[in-house]
C-alpha cells in the first residue's frame, strides 16, 4: 500500500520564480533525490513554520558527486580562461536579477532581517564578479634562471576536485566566496551546505545551471554532514577542502584529511575584541561597536565578543551603548528588524549560559538577559558591564546578541588581554592617535584589524585569521591561488 504524505503550503512557494526552490541535490548536471527516499525537513527559525523537505543523500551518493566532478575536471581545467569568465559573469548577472527571491529564501530559512539578506546577496554576487575578472590573471611567471642555458618558468595549475563545506549564518556568501575562486582557478566542485539552510545553496545551483556551467563542474550534495563530508575527506581525488565553521569541527576535518594530505582552507571561530581608547570619536565608536556586535543578530564569526573600553571614558561609553542597545528592534526577518531569531535552541541556550555565568561572577546586567517575547528562538539584545576576567563570555565565542563590556587602564594591558585567546580572526580598534594605531595594529595577533570602522570585508581583500581561527585566505588573488598548485618547469632547448 502506498502512503501519500501531505504537507502544508510553504512560504517559499510565493517567490516570483518558484523554480529557485529545489528539494533535490544537484549532481552531474541532474537534480537527484536520495536513492533511499530519505529527506529532512527545513523550518523557519522565527516561528517554526515548515518550509519544505530536502533530499538526504548517502555516503555512496556523495562519492558519486566526486565521480561527476572528477570526470568534468579534465575539460573544465583545460577550458579557456575567458570561457570560464563568461560563465561566471552570467552566474553573477542571474544572482543580481533574482536578488529579491534569493534574499527571501535566506530570510525564511536563516532568519536574518531582509535588509541584511539583500546585502548578503550583493556581497555573494560580488565574489563571482570579482573572480570572473581574476580568471584571466593566473599566468605563467618567468623566473631568472640559476643554471646556464636553462629557461625557468612557474605555472599555476588547478588542484582538482574541491570540496566546499559551508555554514548556516551566511548561506550564500560563504558558498560563492569559495566556489567562484575554485571555478576561476579551473577546479570542479562538490559542495555541502548546512542542513539548516540548504535552499540558498540549491537556488545558487539552479542559477549556475541556467548560466551554463557544464554538468559535473558544480555539484551540491545535501544530507547529514557526517555521511556526506567524511567520504570526501577520505577520497584522494578531492585535492582541496575549504571549510567555514567552528574550530572544533575544523580540527576534526584536519585529522580526517591527513590520510590523503589535502590542501586545507579553513575559516574557523572568532573571538573578536573591540578596543576603544580615550580620545576616540565616542559617538562613532559606539555606533561601530553596535554594528560589530549585533549584525546578523550576533551570529557572525566577525562579531565583537569582548569590548574593552579605556577607564577614563568607560562610564560614558557604557551609558551610550546601553541606550543604543535598548533601542534595537526585535522581530521576524521580513519586517526588517535590527535583531532576528537565533538559528536553533542550542544557540539560545548558550546565551543563557553565558549571561548566568557572568552575573554569578559579578557582572552587571544593564539590559536584556532573557528570551524575547517574539518567539522561543529570540533573545533580547543584552549588555553586561564590568565582566570579570574569569567569565565564560570572555573566553568562548558567544555567537549571539550579548555584549560584554570591560574597562582597561593601559595599552599594554589591553593588547595582552585581546591576544589572550586561541582565536585570531579580527580585532577592532578605535583611536585617533596614529602612533598608537600603528603600535596596536602591529601588536594584535589577528589576521584582520579594523581601525575606526567595522566593515572591512569584500571580494578584493584576503579574508582569514591567525592561530586557531583558520588556515589560508579567501577572497582577493590569494583566494584563487589557494585552489592552485605551482609547477616548476626547467627547460633546456639544446
Amino acid at each position: 500500500m502506498t502512503v501519500h504524505r501531505t504537507f502544508p503550503k510553504s512560504p517559499l512557494s510565493d517567490l516570483a520564480d518558484p523554480r529557485l526552490v529545489r528539494n533535490f541535490s544537484y549532481i552531474g548536471g541532474k537534480w537527484q533525490s536520495a536513492e533511499s527516499g530519505a529527506a529532512f525537513a527545513v523550518s523557519n527559525p522565527a516561528d517554526g513554520t515548515w518550509l519544505g523537505e530536502v533530499a538526504q543523500l548517502s555516503g555512496d551518493e556523495a562519492r558519486a558527486a566526486v565521480d561527476a566532478a572528477d570526470t568534468a575536471f579534465q575539460s573544465w581545467s583545460q577550458s579557456l580562461p575567458q570561457e570560464r569568465a563568461r560563465l561566471l559573469r552570467r552566474w553573477y548577472e542571474l544572482m543580481k536579477e533574482h536578488k529579491e527571491d534569493l534574499a527571501r529564501i535566506m530570510v525564511l530559512e536563516q532568519g536574518k532581517p531582509i535588509s541584511e539578506a539583500r546585502g548578503e546577496i550583493d556581497y555573494a554576487a560580488d565574489f563571482i564578479e570579482f573572480y570572473a575578472e581574476e580568471t584571466r590573471r593566473p599566468n605563467i611567471e618567468g623566473v631568472t634562471s640559476h643554471l646556464p642555458d636553462a629557461e625557468v618558468e612557474l605555472w599555476r595549475e588547478p588542484m582538482g576536485v574541491a570540496a566546499l563545506i559551508t555554514p548556516w549564518n551566511f548561506p550564500a556568501a560563504m558558498l560563492t566566496r569559495k566556489a567562484a575562486a575554485a571555478l576561476a582557478a579551473g577546479c570542479t566542485i562538490v559542495a555541502h551546505p548546512s542542513g539548516e539552510t540548504p535552499f540558498s545553496a540549491l537556488a545558487l545551483a539552479e542559477l549556475a545551471e541556467r548560466a551554463g556551467l557544464p554538468p559535473g563542474v558544480f555539484n551540491v550534495v545535501t544530507g547529514k554532514a557526517s555521511e556526506i563530508v567524511e567520504p570526501w575527506t577520505q577520497d584522494s581525488r578531492v585535492r582541496v577542502l575549504s571549510f567555514t565553521g567552528s574550530t572544533e569541527i575544523g580540527r576534526l576535518l584536519y585529522r580526517q584529511c591527513s590520510g590523503t594530505v589535502k590542501s586545507l582552507i579553513m575559516e574557523l571561530g572568532g573571538h573578536a575584541p573591540v578596543i576603544v581608547f580615550k580620545g576616540a570619536d565616542l559617538e562613532k565608536a559606539v555606533t561601530e561597536t553596535m554594528k560589530a556586535k549585533f549584525a546578523t543578530s550576533g551570529q557572525d564569526c566577525l562579531g565583537a565578543n569582548r569590548i574593552f573600553i579605556e577607564r577614563a571614558i568607560y562610564d560614558t561609553f557604557v551609558e551610550k551603548f546601553t541606550e543604543a542597545t535598548q533601542a534595537l528592534s526585535v522581530g521576524v526577518g521580513m519586517d526588517d528588524p535590527d535583531i532576528g531569531p537565533l538559528m536553533n535552541e542550542k544557540a539560545v541556550a548558550k546565551q543563557e549560559e553565558h549571561v548566568k555565568d557572568a552575573l554569578d561572577k559579578g557582572a552587571r546586567l544593564l539590559c536584556g538577559g532573557q528570551r524575547h517575547s517574539a518567539g522561543n528562538l529570540f533573545y533580547e539584545p543584552t549588555v553586561l558591564a564590568d565582566v570579570p576576567e574569569e567569565a565564560l563570555i570572555l573566553h568562548e565565542e558567544t555567537f549571539g546578541p550579548v555584549a560584554a563590556l570591560v574597562p582597561f587602564d593601559t595599552e599594554e594591558e589591553v593588547v595582552a588581554r585581546a591576544n589572550d585567546t586561541e582565536y585570531g580572526l579580527v580585532a577592532y580598534v578605535h583611536s585617533h592617535d596614529p602612533r598608537r594605531i600603528y603600535r596596536v595594529s602591529r601588536g594584535l595577533h589577528f589576521g584582520m584589524v579594523a581601525v575606526n570602522r567595522t566593515k572591512v570585508t569584500g571580494a578584493p581583500i584576503p579574508f582569514g585569521g591567525m592561530k586557531q581561527s583558520g588556515l589560508g585566505r579567501e577572497g582577493a588573488r590569494q583566494g584563487l591561488e589557494a585552489f592552485t598548485e605551482i609547477k616548476y618547469v626547467c627547460r633546456d632547448w639544446a
